[in-house]
């Protein structure tokens, strides 16, 4: 209970840094939705490594290179399965704003994240 506490928090602050990012970038750049969000989506990824690192998951006893990989390669599976979702739903419903397709999107990513870095990726050998 205590990792998925942790997990949240750190979903938290990534939610914030990822729609602080790409709010701010809608509004002082001419990126548009989908190139702004790609940024928000990697500031986002930062933050989230530096506290599930820190402070969510137990060491997993492997390198740090090899702990690493595997934590960038769930990241980067969550991260396009987040972007697609987003994606999908700003074309199939062009009303819907973008801040709110990000917030489906990213809870959707949040239970395969979750997944992945406790099953995969901090997993004791």
């Amino acid at each position: 209970m205590r990792k998925l506490v942790r997990f949240a928090i750190a979903g938290g602050i990534g939610f914030l840094v990822d729609a602080g990012m790409l709010a701010a970038l809608l509004h002082l750049t001419p990126l548009g939705p989908f190139l702004a969000r790609f940024f928000a989506i990697a500031a986002a990824m930062a933050a989230t490594w530096a506290f599930n690192r820190s402070f969510t998951f137990d060491r997993s006893g492997r390198s740090l290179a090899a702990e690493g990989f595997r934590y960038g390669s769930i990241g980067v599976t969550a991260a396009l399965l987040n972007y697609g979702l987003y994606s999908a739903l700003l074309l199939s419903l062009p009303t819907l704003q973008p801040l709110a397709a990000m917030v489906i999107a990213s809870v959707a990513s949040m239970v395969f994240s979750f997944l992945g870095y406790s099953r995969f990726v901090f997993r004791p050998e």
